[in-house]
């Protein structure tokens, strides 16, 4: 595979050069500001895991920004793989931390999302619409089933959960309109993905910051020492 190879794959973008999707490059700064939010709330927080999802959406913002102003191979992995990391250590987290599973369990459903991924992302790849997004759709299908297993014991976690899984399926519905409307939007909308993405994530992160700041609860008793 040639990793230098360019992409044009956006409305916005109308040639390879480095500028060539300005609003596109400018909205990966949500990531950076979701980023920023976050820390300040996580301010003097001993959450381990929930300060390695903040840097990763600020990666997420950096590894975006390089793919929509290089438009190269190397860098459309750089945009993918930190999305890979917070969804794969956001399922662990809610693994171990919602569902109080032992490390082993919330290793191994965490590293169930690979095959369910793979037997998912082929359906979606059937429907017209949701094709060009196929990978991701299997996310708030997969958000939306935490939450209704976990409205019984934690509703208020599950409501934020339903919540991002809403706020996921707007951002997705952008980026898959994004290349149908070219002739009629040129600037596009995939700007909105990276806008509501960023808002996504980083109220999933919040969603896990009140739910390990909760009083409490007796069915989840503080994990041992």
């Amino acid at each position: 595979m040639d990793w230098t190879q360019q992409f044009d794959s956006y409305c916005e973008r109308t040639d390879l050069s480095f500028w060539a999707e300005p609003v596109n490059a400018a909205t990966n700064a949500a990531f950076l500001i979701a980023a920023l939010v976050m820390a300040l709330r996580l301010r003097g927080q001993r959450l381990p895991l929930a300060w390695a999802l903040v840097a990763i959406l600020a990666a997420i913002g950096v590894g975006s920004f390089l793919f929509h102003t290089l438009a190269t191979a190397w860098a459309a992995m750089a945009d993918v793989l930190p999305i890979v990391l917070f969804i794969l250590v956001y399922l662990f987290a809610a693994n171990r931390d919602y569902w109080r599973w032992p490390l082993w369990a919330s290793l191994l459903a965490t590293a169930l999302f690979i095959p369910y991924a793979a037997i998912t992302t082929p359906l979606f790849d059937q429907l017209p619409f949701l094709r060009i997004s196929a990978f991701y759709w299997p996310v708030p299908v997969l958000i939306l089933i935490y939450s209704v297993a976990l409205r019984p014991r934690l509703p208020e976690t599950a409501r934020g959960l339903a919540v991002g899984a809403a706020i996921l399926v707007a951002s997705l519905t952008f980026r898959s309109l994004d290349e149908g409307l070219c002739d009629a939007v040129p600037l596009g909308t995939h700007f909105m993905w990276h806008v509501l993405n960023a808002i996504m994530l980083g109220w999933m992160i919040e969603v896990y910051r009140r739910h390990m700041a909760r009083p409490s609860n007796p069915l989840f008793p503080p994990p041992r020492a």
